[in-house]
Order: structure tokens, then C-alpha cells, then sequence
């Protein structure tokens, strides 16, 4: 299928399938509407041709009043076809935008989302906007180039010199700003992006003495996309006034040509009136489409771009739910590249975990042990290797599902904007779940996590109001609530991401407890550390440099070999359960 000229992947194509109806309605309405625009013409020639030579006043009042008619009759389509087009823009919202934000949210570029849907917005006005109703108008042009015909072949041979003079103006137009508008597109939304991370980060950038220096940054991107729009602007401008000048010159030329052919007889004098307004009307769509054409081509910009990022996609068919994971994690010759390029971050990671174990993770920086966390909790999948549950490979799991079984502490907390309640159940009651048993859920693992008292202190308690990364909160709570939201619901996996970097020592005995209970009730428990105090509890510990495994072992053995007594080969990996 393809829209624009663009050829859709199949989400998409479905999508605007569900559209049909509409799309079929405004077209039938469009039809309906180019006859009943011919009324004006119709008039005239009574007027002219009937009225004025008789004096028949009887005749004028019963033609005005059926004019009056038709006009109300078109109003009336009109207004119904404009409600037809926000309907579909609202359906294609409904069909696309739940599969566009999945998209979106899985990939790691920042802004990725809001830019996403911008394009996606930019797609949905054009649909209902003013581009989208010359291009239904005119298919219905020929109608007026053979009524002009029929008046006079003159007549009809200027409307279609005027209509391929126009449409050449159209293709002109396209050629001289379609680079310029693409361009001015991408500008603008890097300008965007820009934005919003200085937003997010707007407390450091202050504390840096960066507003002045970032200030003028963006207003250099702003002005760079401004310009290319402002190019393309001029010069789609000047072929909009240009177009404007060739079809109201064509509307006198029709009237000076009809003068002529009623002075030699060969028309009547209405049909001068009649031609000038048919002229008008089968120019009119080309002129609307000429005047819209930067937002045909923004729309088509953003469709190519949502295209692109749904290709490659295949229906995706229901995954068998596998049972509730026990907890046994098994990494299996993992391979990992860092994102946008060919260097590796993880170099054939093995070793394996048992439900009950606690394993900690140790190395230097760009060791890749962040990008392990995120291998474990199946946030990405690996390039190469497979990373198993209970032996079934994440990539077999639904994610959502996947993610219940999971609990994950990154290294910057990632709360989200909304309530403390909402951040710890993971966002749970927009998943339609009971709200009494998500609130238990919520002050268990606020419990576990040692943080229940510490929300309560708070002015609203659960209820208190986060914003984007969890602002509204010091350092050391985000990471403790973060802390909580990891173990809500009990998850068989816990991988935990430098979980002290932010602790205080109430915060630390708090986070020792929380481990504790979460291996006695048989978790296997991941965690990263650089701070070693927090590796007390762990069975097991794993050496990471340069991507691979430098060893593995019982904790004290690893320790007293990093400290340089009884070192072993650093090539002999030893895979073991909990001691």
C-alpha cells in the first residue's frame, strides 16, 4: 500500500486500512460537494440567459431560492466532510499511536519519543488540514473542464492550458523547497532534542555556569533550522503568489474570451459569468495544494519517517506464557557491541546463576558491566549469544511479562514523572489492575526496601508528586525508591546497578536488609558495585575487564586473588553454585 507515494510497512498499512470508511465518505462527500459548486455557474446562465431578457421576476425569485438550496446543501457537506477528515485523523491516532510509542520507547535516543510523535502529529494535521482538501477537490477539476467545453471548445481549451500551467507551477514549487523543508525538518527537531535534555538537566546546567553558553547553542540550532525554513518559505512563497497571479489572470483571460465568443454570437451572455467562475473553481484545488505545499511536504518528511521505523516489522504472534520463573539467569557466550558501532562492550560473557544466589559484580570503568545489567533484565538483547531464564532466552518472553519477573535499579534512578505510589508499582494502574491490591503490593515492597517510613514522612506520603527523574526528591531517596520499585512484586531476578552510589548509612543497612529478604525467598540476585561494603552479602563474586570474564569464584577466594594472594590463571573461569 502506499500513501504519498511512500510505500507502507504493514502496522502502517493496516492502520490506514482502518481509515477506509472515512476516506471512502469524504470522497463521496467530496463529489457531491464539485457538483453542487457548479450551482454559481448554473445561476448566472439563468440570470442572464432567462431573467434579464424576459424580466421574469417570478423566475429570479424561484432560481434564488433554489440556489439558497444548494448553497445551505453545501455548507452542510462541507462542514460534514471537514468532521470526516478529523475523524480519520483521530481513528489513524487510535490505530498507530500505541505501536508507534512501542517503537519509540524502545529505542535509547534521547528525545527519541517526543520526536517520534511530533512526526507522527505533523502526519495526522496534514490528513485534516487544508492540503488534504485540494487534493480531493481535485480529482473532480475535469467535471468543470467539460461543462467548460460544452459552453465553448475555447473555453475548455484555456481551462486545461490553466490547469497544466498550474500543475507545473506545483512541480516547480516541489523541486526548489523539497530539499530545503527536509533539511530545515531535521534541524529543527535536533534544535528540539537539544532542548529538552538542557531542560531535564536544568539544575547542573545552572550549577556549571552553563545557561549562557547552552543559550546560545540552541538558539544557533534554532536559527540554522529557521533559516532552511525560512528558504524554503521564500521561495514556496513566490510560487504561491506566482500561482495566485496565473489563475486570477486566467479568470479575466475567461471572461475577456468569453466577451469575445458573445460579441461574435457563439455563446450567450451568461455563459461569460458562467466560464470566469468555472475557470475559478477548476483552478482553485491546484492553487490550495501550490499555497499547502510546505506541509505536503513536511507530512510526506514525516511519513518516510515513520515508515522507516516500522520497517522491517512482521506481525508479531502471540508468545506461549511461559511459567512463573524460578530464577536460574544463564548467560551463554554473550556478545555485545556498543550502540552505533563495531566495538565490543562484551566479548563471550559465560557464567550462570541459581535461584537463591547472590553474585557481584566487579571491574573497572567500560569493564561493560552496566551493559551486563541491562543484558540480564532483557532491556536489550544481545548481538550475538542468548541470555536464558529458567532456560527459556528472554528474547522468548513478552516484555511486559518479562518485566514482572524482573527487578532492576539502574545507575541513575529513572523514576518517572507521577506519584511515589505509581513509580514503585511500575505504573500498574494503567494496566487495568485492582487498586487495593496494588497499594499492598506498593507498602510490601516499600517495606522490603526499608523506605516505608521515609515515604510516610513525606507531605503527601505515597501520594507525593514526582517530577522526570524523580526530582522532588534528595539523591539518596530517589535511589531508595527506586530501590523499592525494583522489588515490587516479589521479581525472581534482581539485578542492582551501583544500589548504593547515593546511600547514606541508614540507607545502606536498609539496602542490606532488602537483599537479604529477597535471597531468602530464593531471588538471584545481581549485583554491580564499585563500593565493596555492598558485596558483603554476596555467594559469589565475577571479575570484568576489557568485556570478558576475568575470573569467577566464592567471594573470599576472588577477593584474596585481587589482592594479589593465591591469584589463579586469569583464563580459568569456575562456574559455581552459592557456598
Amino acid at each position: 500500500m502506499k500513501y504519498l507515494g511512500i510505500e507502507l510497512p504493514p502496522p502502517m498499512a493496516a492502520a490506514f486500512r482502518a481509515c477506509r470508511p472515512h476516506f471512502i465518505g469524504i470522497a463521496v462527500f467530496s463529489g457531491l460537494l464539485n457538483v453542487l459548486y457548479l450551482t454559481p455557474s448554473i445561476y448566472m446562465l439563468q440570470v442572464y440567459d432567462r431573467v434579464v431578457p424576459t424580466g421574469g421576476i417570478t423566475t429570479l425569485l424561484f432560481i434564488t431560492l433554489a440556489v439558497a438550496f444548494a448553497l445551505i446543501t453545501l455548507a452542510a457537506l462541507d462542514a460534514i466532510r471537514a468532521r470526516l477528515l478529523v475523524r480519520a485523523s483521530l481513528r489513524l491516532d487510535k490505530e498507530l499511536a500505541g505501536p508507534l510509542l512501542e517503537r519509540l520507547m524502545a529505542r535509547t535516543a534521547p528525545g527519541a519519543p517526543i520526536l517520534g510523535m511530533r512526526e507522527f502529529d505533523i502526519l495526522r494535521q496534514a490528513i485534516s488540514g487544508q492540503a488534504a482538501l485540494g487534493f480531493l477537490d481535485a480529482p473532480w477539476t475535469p467535471i468543470y473542464v467539460v461543462i467548460a467545453f460544452m459552453l465553448h471548445p475555447a473555453l475548455g481549451g484555456l481551462t486545461i492550458f490553466g490547469g497544466v500551467i498550474l500543475v507545473a507551477l506545483a512541480l516547480f514549487n516541489e523541486r526548489s523547497t523539497k530539499a530545503k523543508s527536509l533539511a530545515a525538518a531535521k534541524a529543527t527537531n535536533s534544535a528540539y532534542a537539544a532542548q529538552e535534555a538542557a531542560a531535564q538537566n536544568a539544575d547542573i546546567v545552572k550549577a556549571l555556569g552553563m545557561r549562557g553558553a547552552l543559550r546560545e547553542r540552541q538558539l544557533s540550532d534554532r536559527r540554522s533550522g529557521l533559516s532552511l525554513a525560512g528558504q524554503a518559505q521564500f521561495t514556496g512563497g513566490q510560487y504561491a503568489a506566482l500561482t495566485k497571479f496565473t489563475r486570477l489572470f486566467l479568470q479575466s483571460a475567461a471572461l475577456g474570451l468569453g466577451a469575445y465568443l458573445a460579441v461574435n454570437r457563439e455563446i450567450s451572455s451568461g455563459a461569460i459569468i458562467a466560464a470566469s467562475i468555472l475557470m475559478s473553481r477548476a483552478l482553485q484545488p491546484v492553487e490550495q495544494v501550490v499555497g499547502s505545499w510546505g506541509t505536503v511536504v513536511q507530512a510526506r518528511g514525516a511519513l518516510k519517517t515513520l515508515s522507516e521505523l516500522f520497517a522491517g516489522d512482521v506481525a508479531e504472534t502471540p508468545r506461549t506464557q511461559l511459567p512463573t520463573p524460578l530464577g536460574a539467569l544463564k548467560f551463554d557466550k554473550v556478545v555485545q557491541r556498543a550502540p552505533g558501532s563495531d566495538a565490543l562492550v562484551l566479548k563471550g560473557v559465560v557464567f550462570a546463576m541459581q535461584p537463591g544466589e547472590v553474585l557481584g559484580v566487579v571491574g573497572p570503568s567500560g569493564a561493560g558491566k552496566t551493559t551486563l545489567a541491562r543484558l540480564a533484565v532483557g532491556a536489550v538483547p544481545p548481538d550475538a549469544g542468548v541470555v536464558r531464564l529458567d532456560g527459556a532466552n528472554l528474547t522468548d518472553w513478552d516484555p511486559d511479562r518479562l518485566g514482572r519477573h524482573v527487578g532492576y535499579l539502574p545507575q541513575d534512578n529513572a523514576l518517572i514523572a507521577g506519584s511515589i505510589r505509581d513509580n514503585i508499582s511500575r505504573f500498574a494502574i494503567w494496566r487495568g489492575e485492582d487498586p487495593a491490591t496494588i497499594d499492598a503490593a506498593v507498602v510490601a515492597a516499600a517495606q522490603a526496601g526499608g523506605v516505608h517510613d521515609m515515604i510516610l514522612k513525606l507531605p503527601k506520603g505515597y501520594d507525593t508528586a514526582l517530577t522526570h527523574g524523580g526530582r522532588g526528591l534528595s539523591a539518596g531517596q530517589g535511589q531508595r525508591v527506586a530501590l523499592a520499585r525494583a522489588l515490587y512484586g516479589d521479581p525472581a531476578v534482581l539485578v542492582l546497578d551501583e544500589p548504593n552510589s547515593a546511600l547514606d548509612a541508614e540507607g545502606e543497612i536498609a539496602l542490606a536488609r532488602a537483599i537479604a529478604g529477597a535471597k531468602a525467598r530464593g531471588a538471584a540476585i545481581l549485583i554491580i558495585a564499585h563500593r565493596t561494603g555492598v558485596l558483603a552479602a554476596a555467594d559469589r563474586l565475577m571479575v570484568l575487564r576489557d568485556g570478558v570474564v576475568d575470573r569467577i569464584g566464592p567471594r573470599a577466594d576472588v577477593l584474596a586473588a585481587m589482592s594479589g594472594a593465591a591469584r589463579p590463571p586469569s583464563n580459568v573461569v569456575e562456574l559455581k553454585g552459592p557456598q
